[in-house]
């Protein structure tokens, strides 16, 4: 299997109201050779307001976003999934994809009515290079030359990291610069450290990440806070039961016979403290595993890998023990009420029945006047919502001049009224304004561009709403 190394630039940090402005993809086979590439750029969707740190982060003029001669979003994401199943199945890897991009390119697909899960679809794989990299320092650590910051911590920020490396990276923030430093960032951790390569192919597999945590009698687990890795030797002891692909997973460094003898409370006590000894994993999330006997010293510091594997297997053979403690643990967890936006509902509302999915499909494949028919008729409130939306940019003419008004009246007020949801038109201009006077300042001059659009654009809104103000919307 090959790889597909991707990458996005957006106009924000939160997947359910920014969008993806720049997608760049790089094909490779086994031995990440280069087979083909894929880069395309999207114009700003009328009810996304951009925040201005990522403009400023990644060098966009507001008016190359507002470039009309550019595709819109929708043409984009389109495009996208036509490629990326055409190069499927893969293994699909960029930088903290899992944890950014990843759900960057779920939340614009679901949101162009397309099913959303396409890298873990299609028989495809999904790992994330920063873990790799960061791996590949613990368990060969010269293997990379790895930047400090100022405090002397380790930066792994693929812009710092890149160079000190010898990896061409002239345009960190642009998708295709990000994606070409990222490929060969893992052509040299390949070469000189194939143990945590073989490690990272090996666990971009949900299916090999489960059978290993749940057969295996206890490993290594590594995690990376402000890059600095941290490894536990654990035990998986059941499986979330909100999430299939969740597992609890308990540090070893506590025997079982000193669970056993805790209270419910002194219990609740340990797995609250900072650090609790209850980690938890998803198997289709990529993580960096090992197993006692292939880890080094350094990983298993100082643990015995025959004590640990034994008090494992007792921990196994005990499942009260590890149900207890596992619904000491969730019972904390809140219910958490369904959110008034639909574009936040992309997880807590599952899967769109059959007969919506196929709605989806054939809207894609009609004609404008079949498109509006079939958006009245989706079931699920978020595809109803994105299909009027989706008409209301792509074929406004088919609306009637009442509908038109009425879809005009709502963008209008997500523009400007602060719901507990997107970004508005003025908290952006407050926001720009902060950062303008901040000490980084506004080198290139975007911020004072985009404050000037921001202006303009508050004022043409509220020049509209003084003429519509009578009208009700429901």
């Amino acid at each position: 299997m090959g790889y597909v190394f991707f990458d996005t630039e957006t106009t924000g940090l939160d997947p359910a109201f920014d969008q993806i402005v720049h997608f760049a993809a790089i094909q490779t086979d086994h031995d990440l050779n280069e087979s083909g590439r894929f880069e395309m750029r999207a114009r700003l969707q009328p009810h996304v307001v951009p925040h201005p740190s990522a403009l400023r982060a990644n060098g966009l003029p507001i008016t190359r976003l507002n470039d009309r001669s550019e595709p819109s979003h929708y043409e984009m994401m389109s495009q996208i999934r036509r490629q990326l199943i055409a190069w499927s199945p893969a293994i699909f890897v960029g930088y903290n994809s899992i944890g950014f991009d990843e759900h960057m390119l779920r939340y614009g697909l679901f949101q162009s009515l397309f099913p959303a899960y396409l890298t873990s679809h299609h028989q495809n794989g999904r790992a994330d290079a920063f873990g790799l990299v960061q791996a590949a320092c613990a368990l060969t650590p010269s293997c990379l030359i790895v930047p400090r910051k100022s405090d002397g911590r380790p930066s792994f920020k693929l812009d710092q990291l890149a160079p000190a490396n010898g990896v061409a990276h002239a345009g960190a923030h642009d998708a295709m610069s990000d994606t070409l430093a990222v490929v060969d960032l893992c052509r040299l951790v390949r070469r000189c450290s194939n143990e945590a390569w073989q490690r990272f192919v090996r666990f971009s597999n949900r299916a090999a990440v489960a059978e290993f945590v749940d057969g295996e009698d206890g490993f290594v687990l590594t995690e990376f806070f402000a890059g600095e890795p941290i490894h536990r030797a654990v035990v998986c002891i059941g499986r979330n039961p909100t999430n299939s692909n969740g597992r609890f997973c308990l540090d070893l460094s506590i025997a079982p016979e000193t669970w056993r003898s805790m209270t419910d409370v002194d219990i609740r006590a340990e797995i609250a403290r900072k650090g609790t000894p209850v980690r938890r994993i998803r198997v289709n999330g990529a993580p960096t595993l090992t197993s006692f006997y292939d880890a080094t010293d350094g990983l298993l510091n100082g643990v015995d890998p025959a004590i640990a594997e034994r008090r494992a297997l007792q921990f196994k053979n005990d499942p009260g023990l590890c149900g207890k403690i596992i619904a000491l643990y969730s019972a904390s967890w809140a219910d958490v009420p369904p959110s008034p936006h639909v574009e936040r509902r992309l997880y807590s509302d599952g899967f769109p029945s059959d007969a919506d999915q196929q709605r989806m499909f054939d809207f894609h494949d009609a004609n404008g006047w079949e498109r509006v028919q079939i958006a009245g008729h989706f079931e699920d409130q978020r595809l109803q919502a994105f299909a009027q939306r989706l008409i209301h940019y792509e074929h406004r003419s088919l609306l009637d001049s009442d509908s038109q008004r009425t879809a005009d009246v709502r963008l209008a007020r997500r523009l400007i009224e602060d719901s507990g949801g997107p970004l508005t038109l003025p908290h952006a201009l407050a926001e720009t304004e902060r950062l303008i006077a901040d000490p980084i300042g506004d080198p290139l001059g975007l911020l004072m561009d985009y404050r000037d659009y921001l202006k303009a654009r508050i004022d043409k809104i509220s020049a509209f709403q003084a003429i519509h103000s009578q009208l009700t919307i429901v």
